[in-house]
């Protein structure tokens, strides 16, 4: 039975960079391609980004079994870790992961991730 975590990473990007990217590329990382009909193959996740000048956390939900936890934050940190994404225009996103970990789920969340333990 799945179950809700969050994985969450502090990024660098200049301040005009597409703060879209990181997400789109965890997309990449779990699905295949950022564009993909529902269900997500493997991990239905959501990301989400807070942007203080330079600095961008992002906060992955992501579902899954428990047995799987640990490969799924593996290849989010993966994803985030190429630190460039080019999309689908041709235009480019930079950033550099500064730290990754995993955190809770808050109140906030809360329904949102049970959504996507029944995705």
């Amino acid at each position: 039975m799945r179950q809700g975590f969050v994985q969450e990473a502090l990024l660098t990007m200049d301040p005009e960079a597409d703060t879209g990217a990181p997400g789109a590329a965890v997309t990449r990382e779990l699905c295949g391609h950022w564009e993909h009909e529902p269900p997500c193959p493997l991990s239905p996740h959501h990301s989400s980004v807070e942007r203080i000048a330079n600095e961008v956390r992002v906060r992955v939900l992501f579902a899954v079994e428990p047995e799987l936890e640990s490969e799924i934050r593996q290849r989010i940190d993966r994803a985030l870790s190429i630190g460039h994404l080019t999309g689908p225009e041709g235009g480019s996103a930079r950033w550099h992961l500064v730290n990754s970990t995993r955190s809770t789920v808050l109140p906030a969340e809360t329904e949102h991730v049970q959504r996507l333990t029944q995705s």
